[in-house]
């Protein structure tokens, strides 16, 4: 879909979609503002090719007054982190029975808080890497696992706060990082592997990626800067371990309650199974980001990925109200 300039080639739901006025609701004031406010520049660049009446509304404290303001019809929910990602603003949106793209209150909670959904991974079967959880102010936490260890804030994403501790004197150093963004942290087995993710999309899954970084592991770097990471589509795993890894994260997808989209982040170890390590339910939708490169290796374009996003809020906003 390129434009979608003539209306005999136009996707079933565009011409509904220009009747209505969408809200692109990204910014915020988590640690992942910027990419938030990337993403939601994106959205609203394809809107605009898509002639599709938009608003794009920096999220504030007072977001139900923005909201009302803009007089929107259905918001499409660009947020990355706490307050966006979290269940909070879905909980605001809820309230004002405003449709909304990407999983519900309840879902999204669940998924941004790790440690809880590592314990339904856990109790669903779903392998996961050994965790605990540590106080930020513990200064020898005695964990129950070997190291290497993954140390990350319990509720964040981008990789934000993430360090790899390989010896105890950096213990001090990755707690302080971690506890700079919240008082909880994850300590977790560190896991060598390929690490792949996989794009879920209204209970589908795309292609595996696999994500070579340019550093030693996912970062922040690697996510956002343009070169920071190789995106090999499909994974260079055998075929059988390629479908275990989606049934894995389709899995993880519905334990959670995901809805419309998600995207699930997994390590491949040399030998053993997979194993989960977080479920993402707003996935960056920058130049860099993932989930559109997963789309576009199925033939579907960034246009039309954002238009199947607002037409699942739409048919899930009529099954409640028909």
């Amino acid at each position: 879909m390129n434009g979608c300039a003539r209306r005999g080639d136009e996707p079933a739901g565009l011409q509904l979609l220009r009747r209505k006025k969408v809200g692109v609701l990204c910014g915020g004031w988590s640690a992942e503002r910027p990419i938030s406010l990337r993403s939601g520049a994106a959205v609203a660049m394809s809107l605009r090719r898509m002639r599709i009446p938009h608003a794009v509304i920096d999220v504030t404290r007072r977001v139900s007054e923005q909201l009302r303001r803009a007089r929107i019809d259905v918001a499409f929910l660009a947020m990355h982190g706490p307050y966006g990602e979290d269940g909070t603003l879905q909980g605001a949106l809820e309230m004002m029975g405003l449709p909304y793209t990407g999983s519900g209150v309840l879902a999204s909670a669940t998924a941004m808080h790790k440690p809880t959904a590592k314990r339904l991974f856990q109790s669903a079967g779903l392998p996961t890497p050994p965790w605990k959880i540590v106080g930020a102010g513990e200064r020898n936490p005695k964990i129950p696992f070997s190291g290497p260890w993954v140390v990350k804030p319990a509720s964040q994403g981008s990789a934000i706060g993430i360090t790899i501790v390989r010896r105890k004197s950096e213990w001090q150093k990755a707690l302080r990082a971690a506890a700079r963004l919240e008082k909880e942290v994850l300590v977790e087995k560190f896991v060598p592997g390929t690490e792949v993710t996989v794009a879920v999309l209204d209970q589908r899954c795309l292609p595996v990626i696999e994500i070579v970084p340019k550093h030693r592991y996912y970062d922040f770097y690697s996510k956002y800067a343009a070169g920071g990471s190789r995106h090999i589509i499909p994974a260079r795993l055998p075929r059988a371990v390629l479908k275990k890894v989606s049934e894995l994260s389709l899995a993880a997808f519905r334990t959670l309650g995901c809805r419309h989209l998600a995207r699930v982040d997994l390590i491949v170890p040399g030998q053993g199974r997979p194993q989960i390590l977080e479920v993402n339910t707003l996935p960056g939708l920058t130049n860099t980001s993932l989930f559109p490169d997963a789309a576009r290796a199925t033939g579907m374009d960034f246009n039309h990925l954002i238009l199947e996003m607002l037409r699942m809020s739409l048919r899930d906003a009529g099954r409640k109200t028909g």
